[in-house]
């Protein structure tokens, strides 16, 4: 069986260091290269052409995600992420089966990354390969559209409000009131723009005049006409009309 040719990207030597330890000791893996940061990683992957990349999120002067970027529509090896990134990217990289490091990690984390990346390698390579990666640039690419933080204008003030600390949001006229643990806070904007700031993997739209925190949800309780009341982790109450249930079924992954 021929070996899996590796390539290794981190800007620290003590992960490159680690990584070749434990690539050394497997059977059927061959280093071809080490790479110290995202340039000299596209440069490395060109010239190598590896079955297998250990490529880390945060490097200088081009990081993991613009190593995949620069490569796109170039046959691509498959990638274990070296990270000591946020959830929600480990969550992405799961979702779309690629595999990640969460460093510091130790030789046991590594070889189970190690065993999915060979069954992926089994895998037809052209498509599923591929696509994934581009679910994971795609993923990352509109994560980078949405609002990390709102804010708020109010007697010659700036209120800065983190996204993930809101509850829910009402429409108010042609504004919009939202709500947190620390108050009330009204947004000159309308409803529908704030939508669509919000990253709809955590926020959904439940009435025409409510946005919900999906995080914040408790507990659902079915109504008559199809409408459900959502009830709150803060114990506010809000009405989930039934034009909106489907799609916020879709967003709950679960049916109604």
């Amino acid at each position: 069986m021929t070996d899996v040719r590796v390539v290794v990207a981190d800007d620290e030597p003590l992960v490159r260091r680690g990584l070749r330890t434990f690539i050394a000791a497997e059977k059927g893996l061959t280093l071809v290269g080490e790479a110290r940061n995202g340039p000299e990683a596209v440069d490395l992957i060109r010239a190598e052409r590896p079955d297998l990349v250990f490529l880390d999120v945060q490097m200088p002067e081009l990081d993991g995600f613009g190593v995949l970027e620069a490569l796109e529509g170039e046959p691509m090896p498959a990638v274990v992420f070296v990270t000591a990134y946020d959830e929600y990217a480990i969550r992405a990289f799961d979702v779309h089966a690629v595999d990640y490091l969460l460093k510091p990690f130790d030789e046991d984390r590594f070889r189970r990354a190690l065993g999915r990346a060979r069954s992926r390698l089994g895998e037809r390579r052209g498509d599923s390969l591929d696509q994934r990666i581009e679910s994971v640039l795609s993923e990352l690419r509109a994560r980078e559209q949405y609002a990390d933080r709102l804010l708020v204008k109010s007697d010659g003030r700036v209120t800065v409000l983190q996204v993930e600390d809101v509850d829910w949001i009402e429409a108010a006229d042609n504004y919009a009131r939202v709500h947190t643990a620390a108050g009330r806070y009204l947004v000159r904007e309308p409803i529908k723009t704030l939508e669509r700031k919000l990253n709809p993997r955590n926020f959904a739209r439940v009435h025409r005049s409510a946005i919900v925190n999906l995080a914040r949800v408790r507990e659902l309780q079915p109504m008559f006409g199809g409408e459900y009341v959502i009830i709150l982790s803060t114990g506010t109450k809000l009405t989930l009309s039934r034009g909106y249930r489907d799609a916020f079924r879709d967003r709950l992954g679960s049916e109604l």
